[in-house]
């Protein structure tokens, strides 16, 4: 299936380390070599880079490596098709505006025999299951909710609710933010971790690379990574839980009953 990487910080910061070793994992270190993308917000703003190709052959992806654009809210995506042609539409991750804001969607996993026909205002643009569920959350979401984005507290019940349907179709690993909340959930498999003071030094995965943190931040800086697997091998990543729903705000998780 595919992977995930996401980024969620109190300051704007540059992904370029993870994306680095993430990476890779389109066509070197893994088979994900169906295409990819990513999305940085940049206040209400959203940059958004989307290739067919595989990431380690990408010069879209060079760049983006390359390339420091900072953000608060990052969401990125390498494709291993399970549904729909290997073609730009179907690339994660997939915009839509509500409430005045873009909303970006990235999905790892299968929903088996998903087939939804009643889309309301939003409509798939591709093939992809991902896609379609993102536009049945947006569409649940602007039911209920149809004037302005509501309290956190309730839109995360709504969205929760939704989640836990689409979730019973099948596999439902997902990244969803709008630039002012990012959203995580499990389905299977996803892990986080949070660097904050006193930083240290990290060594990634897929590249023999380390960045020394400590060089790079001050002592007030806090950013949550959040990837399908941990990309580093000398750090202590959380996993969240199946069924789990966070939110991640200025680099720390939450999670409401």
């Amino acid at each position: 299936m595919c992977q995930l990487l996401g980024m969620n910080c109190n300051v704007p910061t540059d992904i370029c380390f993870s994306f680095e070793g993430f990476a890779k994992r389109g066509g070197k270190t893994d088979d994900h070599r169906d295409g990819w993308g990513i999305a940085f917000f940049e206040g209400k703003g959203c940059r958004i880079f989307l290739d067919a190709k595989p990431s380690i052959f990408s010069p879209i992806a060079d760049l983006v490596r390359h390339y420091p654009i900072h953000s608060t809210h990052v969401i990125a995506h390498i494709r291993k098709a399970t549904q729909g042609e290997v073609i730009l539409e179907n690339c994660h991750p997939f915009r839509r505006e509500l409430w005045g804001r873009y909303w970006v969607f990235a999905h790892n996993g299968d929903l088996k025999d998903f087939h939804p026909k009643d889309f309301n205002f939003y409509q798939p643009v591709g093939n992809t299951d991902s896609e379609k569920a993102f536009c049945l959350i947006l569409d649940r979401l602007r039911e209920c909710f149809p004037q302005k984005k509501p309290p956190l507290e309730k839109l995360y019940s709504v969205l929760g609710e939704i989640t836990q349907t689409l979730a019973e179709k099948g596999t439902f690993n997902y990244l969803l933010s709008d630039g002012e909340h990012f959203f995580a959930h499990c389905s299977t498999k996803l892990s986080y971790i949070v660097r904050q003071a006193p930083f240290a030094a990290a060594h990634l995965i897929d590249q023999d690379m380390t960045v020394d943190f400590s060089e790079l931040t001050t002592p007030s800086d806090r950013v949550a990574v959040i990837a399908t697997t941990p990309l580093t091998d000398n750090e202590v990543w959380t996993q969240i839980l199946p069924g789990e729903l966070l939110v991640f705000q200025d680099g720390l998780p939450q999670k409401f009953a």
